[in-house]
Formats: structure tokens, C-alpha cells, sequence
């Protein structure tokens, strides 16, 4: 028997980028052998990070009745209530923000926070009209793009791309065409932004966050790879909250990917809605990750970790592998690399590509090359003819340095492939 799928069915089981990419991880971490994920967005295997994940297990085992506990008790849909204590507790005494409990809760992961909150915000409305999360700069986050319950949920804005020498750019938010509507429900961003490593600057943020608070919507700021933790950000920036604001944080990023643990922070009512809709779609939230870090979010230990060993490995695997890319593109064709300024990825982009990113991904997976094309992170957009899009492609600097540089050089090499048997004149700066 076949069933019938509805049209939001059919629309989820069709087939989405993020789905592809977790199904092509999935499949290269299981299968083992000498395939070169460069596309994923696991979090490196950091041996001091992960000694501190294995003396709070065995702390937990130590503990009479810790362990049962942990695995054989519901928490409450906001999430374990001391767990959310110390999360607030930690926001105050960082930023001095005035968060109470009343503005946390707990989801199963980042995904599911967003979905929460995009199909809270967006969508059809009770008395028949629709409105639309605005993303004021894309690429970003392909795990948002099918998110949806309505079809067309995003309306994204292309943005200012800054030519920085002959390999380097960085993109900027475009005020000028940016544009907020009565059937804006809120601005979301993230910083660092998944998939380019780009943080959108003080400034940036702080007209983001006057228009949406002119506006009376709020500014959701996805703060996966951010402060206070797990801190991998490059280059300063200050965090912005406020009344009007969403913030979102996660466990995975630290190390933790398995315990698909989300925090919302946001106004009372927005949490109190996510919270409800947490205990409808999954009951309640994993107890696991929640009581690994509960003590170190409590005593402050995160932040250290987070400052002094988190932080500077990423940053550093970021400065040897922009060297790598140097290494195994040279100037044979051209290509410019976003700035590296937070988060875990390299955005490449090859300017005049005689092939989209997607023909590109498909050559590299026949080599045990996994990259993500860049198209899917461009959703929401009325461009169909930019070639942008299609230039693009994200890389992870995650994995073992020998996979990274072994995976770029393949890259370099089936890129000049697709530009001919001659080297391809580097293009001036634009």
C-alpha cells in the first residue's frame, strides 16, 4: 500500500537541502573509509572538551540516583528548572540582561526551536492574512529553509557583497533595500552566520534591532556559535538583547550534538508559547545534555571552557585552513573566500564558474569530496537569474587537518577541471 501524503506531507518527504546533507553525513560517517566531509557541521572532536564531557558522566554515575533521574524522569516543558535557573543566572551575570527563568526554555535542539518559533510568528493568520519572517541578508542557515508549515514563509533580502583584495569578501547588510511591511512578522538573523562565518557587525545589529523594535516585531538572533557560549567568534562583537528580542543557544556547538539540546530566550509569552508547543509535538525536552552542563553553566566553568579552549582551537583551525585553501587553489582561477569570523565553515566562491556549485558537488561526491551547494542557502529570494547562488559552496574546517587539505586539494583541482585544460586567468577585484 502507497499512502496518500497531504501537500505538507508531500512537501517534507520531496526532499530538502538539509535533509541531503544530513542523510549524505549520515551515510559517510556509518560507511567509514576515505570520504572527506567537508560539508557537514559537526562540531571537531576537541580531546579537553570531550575529557570534561566524560568526568561529568561518570560524576553522574556516582550520584545515587543521578543517573536515574536523568534518564527515567519527564522534565517540564520549559525544560529541567534548574537547568533554566543557571542559563538566566548566566545571562545576567555576563551581560547584566534582566532574565528571569519567565524568559527561558528548553527545546529538542536548535531545528526544533526555530520551527517553534517561525510557525508561531509566520505564516497564514487567524483572520486569513499572511506574514513572513524577513532574513535581511542571506546565504543563511539551510535548516531553516524548509521550516515552514505555509510555503512562503521567508522574504530574504540579497546582500552588499565588499571585494577584499584578490581572495577575500565579505557581505553586508543592504538598508537600502531593505524593507520592513506590514506583513513582516519578525527579522531573523545569525551571528556567527551559519553557512559563511560572517558577523554582522554592532552597527549592523543595532539598526536591525531599532527597525524591528520601530516595527513592534521582534529580532530573533540564532547565537548557535556565539557568547557566552560556546564562544566561537572571532572577532568582537557585543551581544544585543532586549525586550523585543529572541535569542537562541544550543549545546551542540559545544560538543554535545547527540543531546539535541536548544535554549529560547526571549519574552515571557514567546517562551511560554514555545514551551506549550514543545510538550505538543515532543512531550518534553532530553534530560541528557541538560545535567552534563548544568553545574558548569551554574559555576561559570562553560564560560572558561568556552574562553580558553573552545574559541581558540576553532579560530586557529580557521587561520591554518584559510593557509590550506591558499595552498590548494593558488591563483590557477579565480575564487574569494568570505572572512572567517566566527563559526566553523570556509564560503568559497568562484566568480565565473562555467559550471553551477551544484555540478560541482556532484564531481566531488564521485571523489569521496562532500561539500553543500551554495543554492540551498539562498531561499526566500525574487533573483532567479543571479549567478551568485550557484557559485558557492560551504566547507567545514571540523575535521582532521589531513581530510581538509586532502578535500581541497580534489576541490582545486575538479574546479580546474571546469574551467579547461588551460589555467584560468584571475579575474580583477570587484
Amino acid at each position: 500500500m502507497i499512502p496518500r501524503f497531504s501537500a505538507l506531507g508531500q512537501r517534507f518527504a520531496a526532499g530538502t537541502g538539509i535533509g541531503t546533507l544530513m542523510k549524505d553525513l549520515g551515510q559517510a560517517l556509518a560507511a567509514g573509509g576515505d570520504v572527506k566531509m567537508l560539508g557537514g557541521g559537526q562540531p571537531a572532536s576537541i580531546p579537553a572538551v570531550e575529557a570534561v564531557w566524560r568526568r561529568r558522566l561518570e560524576e553522574i554515575l556516582a550520584e545515587p540516583g543521578a543517573m536515574e533521574r536523568m534518564l527515567g524522569h519527564y522534565d517540564p516543558p520549559r525544560g529541567n528548572p534548574r537547568f533554566v535557573e543557571a542559563v538566566a543566572g548566566l545571562l545576567r551575570s555576563s551581560f547584566g540582561w534582566d532574565v528571569t527563568p519567565e524568559h527561558v526554555a528548553v527545546t529538542v535542539g536548535g531545528q526544533t526551536a526555530f520551527f517553534m518559533l517561525f510557525n508561531l510568528l509566520a505564516g497564514r493568520m487567524a483572520d486569513g492574512s499572511r506574514r513572513e519572517i524577513l532574513l535581511p541578508l542571506v546565504p543563511e542557515y539551510i535548516g531553516y529553509a524548509s521550516q515552514g508549515l505555509d510555503n512562503a514563509v521567508f522574504r530574504a533580502v540579497p546582500p552588499r557583497i565588499e571585494r577584499i583584495g584578490r581572495h577575500d569578501f565579505k557581505y553586508h547588510v543592504d538598508f537600502e533595500a531593505l524593507e520592513v511591511t506590514a506583513e513582516t512578522a519578525a527579522i531573523c538573523v545569525s551571528r556567527p552566520t551559519n553557512p559563511t562565518g560572517n558577523v554582522l557587525t554592532d552597527d549592523e545589529l543595532a539598526r536591525l534591532s531599532a527597525l524591528a523594535r520601530q516595527h513592534g516585531i521582534p529580532l530573533i538572533i540564532d547565537n548557535a556559535y556565539g557568547a557566552p557560549f560556546p564562544g566561537a567568534i572571532f572577532t568582537p562583537a557585543e551581544p544585543l538583547w532586549g525586550d523585543h528580542v529572541i535569542l537562541t543557544l544550543s549545546l551542540s556547538k559545544l560538543g554535545l550534538p547527540g543531546t539535541r539540546t536548544g535554549i529560547v530566550v526571549g519574552p515571557p509569552e514567546v517562551v511560554a508559547a514555545v514551551a506549550e508547543m514543545g510538550s505538543v509535538i515532543g512531550l518534553a525536552n532530553p534530560n541528557i545534555g541538560q545535567e552534563i552542563v548544568l553545574p558548569l553553566v551554574a559555576s561559570g566553568e562553560i564560560l572558561r571552557l568556552s574562553e580558553t579552549v573552545i574559541r581558540p582551537f576553532y579560530e586557529e583551525r580557521s587561520r591554518l585552513a584559510r593557509g590550506w585553501v591558499e595552498e590548494a587553489f593558488g591563483d590557477r582561477f579565480d575564487y574569494a573566500v568570505h572572512l572567517s569570523e566566527g563559526a566553523f565553515f570556509f564560503w568559497v566562491w568562484f566568480p565565473g564558474l562555467p559550471a553551477t556549485t551544484q555540478q560541482l558537488y556532484e564531481r566531488l561526491k564521485a571523489r569521496g569530496v562532500l561539500v553543500v551547494p551554495g543554492h540551498h542557502f539562498f531561499y526566500g529570494l525574487d533573483a532567479p537569474d543571479w549567478p551568485h547562488p550557484h557559485e558557492c559552496i560551504r566547507l567545514t574546517f571540523t575535521m582532521p587537518p589531513e581530510t581538509i587539505r586532502e578535500g581541497l586539494a580534489i576541490i582545486g583541482e575538479e574546479v580546474r577541471r571546469l574551467h579547461g585544460a588551460k589555467p584560468h586567468a584571475t579575474q580583477p577585484p570587484r
